[in-house]
């Protein structure tokens, strides 16, 4: 039946859409409980996204083939680092105001990776198409299940990752000494240091699991959905990760159940293109969808008083605690 082969293809649309929100919302995850406020999202998957095609371009460039994607992969990572680590250093070490460093990083993640690729690329404001990305791997017997085989287990390797990240961090939060500790130090720093906990080690480490998660979101976008980069890559999918976080209530099967939301508004803006009847439709009205629905999540969640770990957004004192 076409309409249900419809409704596989949006669903796998749905998740490869929600691939990159759900790293950039667990990224946020893991820094909130800690205790610092992660507005930088966009500016840390930016630099995934462009780390990713830099990489990548090189690595084919240099004849690596089918490797070259996971090269940027690690790229992507890399720069995310990069971004987290410059976000630990000033709100954990140097105290600064978590909200605007986060504001900071994002322009200068846009502005610096622009930069560079007018430099290496001779004035253009994107890079070349990437011949070698990430394809599709169909899972084996899986795949070949109707409706299911198609909406869930033919799809690229980080929408697996994606699958697998859930799961994994919600364990190791809630049921490993790891996540006692890291939540501890996000509820109440002064406490946790009073029994040994390091605070300023378990922000450094809740921070830099973030840049490492939205490095890796940004870099999906580049290797299975745009093939190259440019400034608008990520294109506010870092804000949007950030609203799934809170619409999720700082939890990872929360997470999981917004970012599928938005990531459906996401499909549906490019599935409704296929009938004739979208052609009366203002495509701005599309593309306005998954920013609207962010603002009223948003809304939604400051009227219900949803609140988040109790010390996120403040730098911790030894001295006050």
């Amino acid at each position: 039946m076409d309409w249900l082969n419809d409704i596989a293809n949006l669903t796998n649309s749905t998740f490869v859409f929600t691939t990159a929100l759900i790293f950039g919302a667990m990224g946020g995850l893991f820094s909130e409980r800690s205790g610092v406020f992660n507005i930088g999202l966009e500016g840390m998957m930016t630099g995934g996204a462009f780390g990713a095609a830099i990489a990548t371009y090189y690595a084919q460039e240099a004849g690596l083939g089918a490797a070259s994607p996971w090269i940027g992969l690690l790229a992507g990572i890399g720069c995310g680092m990069l971004f987290s680590l410059l976000l630990a250093y000033t709100t954990v070490t140097l105290k600064a105001n978590q909200a605007i460093v986060g504001v900071v990083i994002n322009i200068l993640a846009v502005a610096i990776t622009l930069y560079l690729v007018k430099i290496i690329f001779n004035g253009a404001g994107d890079t070349e198409t990437l011949n070698e990305v990430l394809g599709k791997w169909p899972v084996p017997l899986l795949a070949d299940i109707p409706f299911l085989g198609q909406a869930l287990f033919n799809t690229y390797p980080t929408t697996y990752i994606a699958y697998l990240l859930i799961p994994l961090s919600a364990y190791v939060l809630f049921k490993t000494p790891f996540g006692l500790r890291l939540r501890a130090v996000g509820e109440h720093p002064g406490a946790a240091d009073t029994v040994g906990i390091d605070v300023v080690k378990y922000r450094y480490i809740g921070v830099l699991l973030s840049g490492v998660l939205a490095g890796i979101g940004g870099a999906a976008i580049t290797l299975t959905t745009t093939s190259n980069f440019s400034h608008t890559t990520v294109s506010g999918q870092g804000f949007i990760a950030l609203a799934a976080m809170i619409f999720g209530r700082w939890n990872p099967w929360g997470v999981l159940g917004a970012t599928f939301f938005f990531g459906m508004a996401q499909a549906l803006r490019n599935f409704v293109k296929l009938y004739d009847w979208s052609k009366d439709i203002p495509m701005e009205f599309l593309y306005m969808l998954p920013y609207l629905l962010t603002l009223l999540v948003l809304a939604g969640a400051a009227g219900r008083g949803v609140k988040g770990p109790a010390a996120a957004g403040e730098a911790y004192d030894p001295s006050k605690r």
